[in-house]
């Protein structure tokens, strides 16, 4: 039984909901995290997770830590691996000190690279590509090490997870879908990418959180298990703007050509192993999840995302929708390809 959870990255997406979810359950929550975040009932604690001291008094008399701070793909590579990697070794030093028993891990399937086998499952060999998924590896090392020490740490490995309060690059879309415009795709289209709505995300952490010691010391994929094409998911965010408009495919190789190069020049927020990712099919297996711990998500790709896109535009209609381009509460900024929107 969980009583008091210290939530890391407690403002963010993810573990904003996370906190929601203990509280709604009754537990004493603690949320961690340098930006503070107005949450009823959460106890909020204005820390670096990287900050030993900090994160230890935090975690006093804790019987549970979900460590959801990391540092996103647009990061330096020297944030990324301080946040991502640093953090979770102070999470975890700090968790043996105070004797919290378990630390639910999240992960990505990033660290498996650009896997041929789809649907990729845990045991797939992991071959990172770029700075992001190399951390998140090594971060998965040190929870795999921390088991040795008697700690339990489950660790989720989620798909590119959406939901109300998601902004990041989705906001392009939304925005393109909102405003009378066709939305173009590298290619025809038709790969396969699997996404994940946040709420199942939430229940994964709360499954792992709860379930049997030796059962949920573990890595775990979570994912949608209903997903279609890359095209046909996004097509049902254009029919909900009601304009008539279509997916439009584009020349892939060139076009990613030309993103490499805007990226380069801070004029694209489209990083490099997304433009791998989107030219093949992309989902994984999530068979364990389901055996051991009898997990199963409910929502589709498709209902996440016109869940998001339906939240997203009631923000647009009420509030300000500030472009700030660093995390994924907040619209990541187009550049050139803001410009680019007239041409569909």
């Amino acid at each position: 039984m969980v009583n008091r959870v210290l939530v890391t990255g407690s403002s963010g997406m993810l573990g904003g909901n996370v906190a929601v979810h203990f509280l709604s359950a009754g537990c004493e929550v603690i949320g961690l995290d340098l930006a503070p975040r107005d949450l009823p009932g959460l106890r909020q604690v204005t820390a670096d997770v990287r900050d030993g001291r900090a994160v230890k008094a935090a975690m006093d008399g804790c019987d549970l830590v979900v460590h959801t701070a990391a540092g996103l793909p647009s990061y330096p590579r020297e944030e990324i691996n301080s946040i991502t990697v640093g953090g979770t070794a102070n999470v975890l030093h700090c968790a043996r000190a105070c004797a919290v028993p378990r630390v639910v891990y999240i992960s990505s399937t990033a660290v498996y690279g650009l896997p041929k086998l789809v649907p990729t499952p845990e045991n797939h060999p992991q071959a990172p590509v770029d700075h992001y998924s190399r951390a998140k590896a090594q971060a998965e090392t040190l929870a795999v090490a921390a088991r040795r020490d008697g700690l339990v740490v489950p660790v989720l490995r989620p798909k590119t997870f959406i939901g109300p309060g998601r902004m990041g690059l989705f906001s392009m879309l939304f925005e393109w879908a909102e405003d009378g415009h066709n939305f173009p795709v590298l290619g025809r289209g038709d790969v396969r990418i699997q996404m994940l709505a946040i709420e199942d995300l939430v229940a994964a952490v709360w499954t792992v959180s709860t379930a049997p010691a030796v059962r949920a010391d573990n890595e775990f994929n979570v994912a949608a298990e209903q997903f279609g094409t890359l095209r046909e998911d996004f097509q049902a965010v254009l029919d909900e703007a009601g304009h008539g408009k279509r997916v439009v495919g584009i020349p892939a190789a060139p076009a990613a050509l030309a993103l490499r190069a805007l990226g380069r020049f801070g004029l694209s927020p489209v990083y490099d192993r997304l433009l791998r990712k989107l030219r093949a099919d992309s989902y994984v297996s999530t068979d364990r999840i389901g055996a051991e711990l009898g997990f199963r998500p409910q929502y589709s790709n498709r209902e996440a995302i016109l869940r998001t896109y339906r939240w997203w535009r009631e923000q647009a209609r009420t509030h300000a929708l500030k472009t700030v381009g660093r995390t994924s509460r907040d619209p990541w900024k187009q550049g050139a390809l803001g410009l680019a929107k007239a041409m569909f």
